[in-house]
């Protein structure tokens, strides 16, 4: 299994916040420098890393690296942190 690493970020919108493109970074330390630049200017931003293996599909469950914003889900809340 490898070892991935993502930034997701929201936009604030007349319906609520969405979902922008996530962002795959390289390591623990990127993932975290990457969601801090962008919560300057985002409403909510989580970080987080998951072992996988995309050929079979199978991941392990996902482990909170960095997490901004007002109001996050209750789900972000109890995630392991790293």
């Amino acid at each position: 299994m490898a070892a991935y690493f993502v930034v997701q970020s929201y936009t604030s919108g007349k319906n609520g916040m969405t979902a922008d493109a996530p962002i795959q970074a390289q390591s623990i330390l990127h993932a975290r420098r990457v969601a801090e630049r962008l919560a300057e200017r985002k409403p909510m931003v989580l970080a987080f890393t998951r072992d996988g293996n995309p050929k079979t599909g199978d991941y392990g469950e996902p482990k909170l690296i960095f997490a901004h914003g007002n109001n996050l889900p209750e789900e972000v809340n109890e995630m392991e942190r790293v």
